[in-house]
């Protein structure tokens, strides 16, 4: 999965592209781990069809380079300001 996170106003706007799922927080941080609870949420309330049908396998262009990558993590997090 992706995490793009851009700056909003006085905020931080978290968006998964591949779900079209988007969260917010005041930080950088706050915006991903909110972004990984609705994710968690949407994965734990939704039927498999429903999953299979907002799931985007397209490609993404970003130019940000990653900011936080763990090893083995199936995560790519992107910060555009």
């Amino acid at each position: 999965m992706t995490a793009i996170i851009e700056r909003e106003r006085d905020g931080y706007v978290a968006l998964c592209p591949e779900l079209d799922i988007a969260s917010q927080g005041n930080t950088i941080e706050e915006a991903r781990t909110n972004l990984i609870e609705a994710l968690e949420l949407f994965f734990e309330t939704a039927s498999p069809s429903e999953i299979q049908e907002r799931l985007h396998t397209d490609h993404f262009s970003v130019t940000s380079a990653p900011l936080w990558y763990p090893s083995g993590s199936l995560w790519r997090v992107y910060v555009i300001s």
